[in-house]
């Protein structure tokens, strides 16, 4: 959530006040849905004598988090049909990018993994902008390995060391005498983010980094791909990305226990210590289509979030 200094609004659907997949790759498939239609700002010409005169629809720019990136191409693509003068083109590239993409003006509605940062803000606010941010879902990132891997929990100080290259051999922490092979999101990634202030730096303020043996991936898909494959391999990926020939692993706070999975019940209640909401920022209170749209998302739009794997608002 933002610091208690960054002066943003934020809208909470459910409590009246303000605040801000299973599957592969599919953003090509429907990204097209989206730019078939003209660009925003584009005039359209007076018909000439004889011509018939066409509705130009709206767009909505749509830009950012990978992990919201096959949620938001669902919401798309159930939306247009049932409002034919919108179209909504979706792209992913990471928080970090549609967060820029909303500060420089090219995109309606920022997706994003993890809250804006104080220097987003800043430099917002410098173009004029206020950023809003919603909340649309909540996930958890869950802690995936190969299934032939005999570890079944981890506690959260047993990740952070494992991503700052303490603990290098699954022997350390009872499995087989393997290398670790570790995977993560690149840096301009909020799933990247929440992963390094939350897990390896246990949401206390510290300069620890990721271990530079880490193999940064472009998406989550990548992980995914690499966890299938490699038996020595452990990467982080957002719940509605976690498939069956996956191993997820429990997570402690303690050694104590209790080892929880990720899971809708588990986020529910609070009990599962790796979770997060997801966000869509727009720039100052969203009116027209964007409000529209928005307003769906928060309410209609619901249904599609745990039919793709994530955690509903309510």
């Amino acid at each position: 959530m933002p610091k208690t200094d960054l002066v943003m609004a934020t809208f909470y659907p459910f409590t009246g006040g303000w605040m801000s997949r299973k599957g592969t790759w599919v953003g090509l498939a429907l990204l097209g849905l989206g730019l078939l239609a003209l660009l925003p700002g584009c005039a359209s010409r007076p018909a000439a004598a004889g011509e018939t005169t066409t509705t130009v629809a709206s767009v909505i720019q749509n830009t950012g988090s990978d992990t919201l990136v096959n949620l938001a191409l669902a919401w798309a693509e159930r939306y247009m049909p049932a409002h034919p003068g919108v179209r909504i083109s979706v792209t992913g590239g990471g928080s970090g990018t549609g967060i820029a993409a909303l500060i420089n003006g090219t995109t309606d509605i920022a997706n994003a993994s993890r809250a804006m940062k104080q220097e987003e803000f800043d430099a917002a606010r410098k173009n004029g902008i206020t950023p809003i941010e919603f909340a649309v879902a909540r996930d958890a990132i869950a802690v995936v390995v190969n299934p032939s891997n005999p570890v079944n929990g981890l506690t959260l100080a047993q990740i952070s060391d494992i991503y700052q290259g303490k603990i290098t051999n699954w022997r350390q922490v009872g499995g087989e005498d393997r290398p670790i092979v570790l995977l993560s999101r690149e840096s301009n990634s909020g799933t990247y983010v929440y992963f390094l202030e939350n897990v390896l730096r246990l949401g206390q303020k510290s300069d620890i980094l990721f271990s530079p043996d880490t193999l940064l991936m472009p998406s989550s898909e990548g992980i995914s791909a690499e966890v299938r494959q490699n038996p020595n391999a452990i990467g982080y990926d957002g719940l509605g990305y976690v498939t069956s020939d996956q191993k997820v692993i429990a997570v402690a706070q303690d050694p104590d226990g209790p080892y929880v999975k990720p899971s809708v019940a588990t986020v529910n209640d609070g009990s599962y210590p790796v979770s997060r909401p997801l966000f869509m920022i727009t720039a100052g209170q969203p009116t027209g289509q964007v409000k529209d749209y928005l307003d769906w998302i928060l309410r209609d739009g619901q249904a599609l979030v745990v039919e793709l794997g994530f955690v509903p608002l309510r």
